[in-house]
């Protein structure tokens, strides 16, 4: 059974390989169990934030060179977002560099995206996009039909307001309500707010900035605990709180929900290459204590079965990395490809996390497996929204 180091699912030029083994010492270097990481406001190292984005580079390397970016594509973010996955690294990557800045650098203005990108760029940024209800998958159009507005509440209480300030200057705007699961929420410096304006009648679900610095006393960020320490979900109040509207206001409403839908294709892309690298990582963990036990003379008919175990599983976790890399090649993932490139990769990681060890292993792996199952899918319901999209569902049920 090949480990990690194994065949590669695409031929890497020497330019990604240089990124997976840089991030690779780098992360060997100075992550752990969460037990034996340092306990910290923001939920992850900021020192080791600051040498990812800084001498890295992984903060840039998929925003436009014209804004500090490196220009660079879908496969190397995720060969990095796979590195992280294999050290279970907590840092701000997903929640800024995955699930934001593409919507920033897609839908801003030339003044938003110039004063933003390169702050983001450099690492000094963090950012967090925050919808309604904790619906983050289904706001990304990932398990659910989003341009029904139904996940931002379709204008009615319990969502978030947007309304013009009465006094503002023009395009400034007072957001009122609440999103709960917000990944970085509590700490990040710029969130990303879908919000109703136009009451319930006229309602449409845009897309505000709101700057954390700039926000007052109306922003209330409440970090909470999560399934995995590795994560950082909070759930984030606001009372009226200044917000710019990101872009030009569409003449289609639906240009909001078709770019939030492109960016979860992607989004789901980077997740899966996440997840696969947690696998591999649960997986490395497991052949290294079955390899210490065979080398001490015990139980070898039990541990001949543990390596069959282990080599099935490497083939689930090997092939749901293919499918990740083939869809991380596409110019731009289809409606089905990275979700369903998610799915699978979400399977392996908790079928991975059973196989780790010691038991703490075990636990932390299941945990990131369960945290992104419960923000990203279930698997069942990516595969079945997939379908949906494709038409399937509909040529099934005639």
């Amino acid at each position: 059974m090949e480990t990690a180091e194994g065949a590669e699912p695409t031929a890497l030029t020497e330019e990604q390989r240089e990124i997976r083994r840089t991030l690779r010492e780098l992360l060997d270097q100075h992550t752990g169990p969460p037990a034996a990481r340092p306990a910290t406001p923001e939920g992850y190292d900021p020192a080791l934030w600051a040498r990812m984005s800084g001498e890295l580079g992984l903060a840039r390397l998929a925003l436009p060179e014209e804004y500090g970016g490196a220009g660079r594509g879908t496969p190397e973010l995720a060969l990095a977002c796979e590195e992280a996955g294999r050290a279970l690294a907590a840092s701000p990557l997903l929640a800024t560099s995955v699930l934001t800045a593409p919507l920033v650098a897609a839908l801003g203005t030339p003044a938003q995206r110039a004063a933003l990108l390169p702050r983001i760029a450099d690492g000094g940024l963090t950012c967090a996009l925050a919808a309604p209800g904790g619906s983050l998958a289904h706001a990304l159009g990932l398990t659910g039909d989003n341009t029904t507005g139904a996940w931002a509440g379709d204008g009615r209480a319990g969502g978030i307001q947007a309304r013009p300030a009465p006094e503002g200057a023009p395009g400034s705007w007072l957001l009122y309500g609440e999103a709960e699961q917000v990944l970085d929420g509590h700490s990040a410096g710029l969130l990303l707010v879908a919000a109703h304006t136009g009451g319930f009648a006229r309602s449409r679900t845009l897309l505000y900035l709101v700057r954390a610095e700039e926000a007052g006393p109306g922003l209330v960020r409440t970090r909470h605990p999560g399934l995995d320490p590795t994560r950082s979900p909070a759930t984030v109040q606001l009372r009226d709180v200044p917000a710019e509207l990101l872009g030009e206001d569409p003449a289609d409403p639906a240009d909001i929900t078709r770019a939030l839908a492109a960016a979860g294709r992607t989004a789901a892309v980077l997740l899966a290459a996440e997840a696969t690298g947690a696998a591999r990582g649960a997986l490395e963990r497991a052949l290294g204590h079955v390899t210490t036990r065979e080398h001490s003379g015990r139980a070898a008919g039990t541990l001949h079965g543990a390596r069959h175990r282990l080599a099935d599983l490497h083939v689930q976790v090997e092939a749901a990395r293919s499918l990740t890399y083939c869809a991380a090649r596409e110019p731009g993932p289809g409606p089905e490809s990275g979700p369903l490139a998610l799915a699978q990769a979400l399977e392996a990681l908790r079928a991975a996390a059973g196989e780790a060890v010691p038991p703490h292993d075990t636990d932390r792996y299941g945990r990131r497996a369960a945290a992104d199952e419960l923000l990203f899918g279930p698997a069942g319901r990516l595969r079945a929204r997939a379908a949906e999209r494709t038409g399937l569902l509909g040529e099934a049920a005639a």
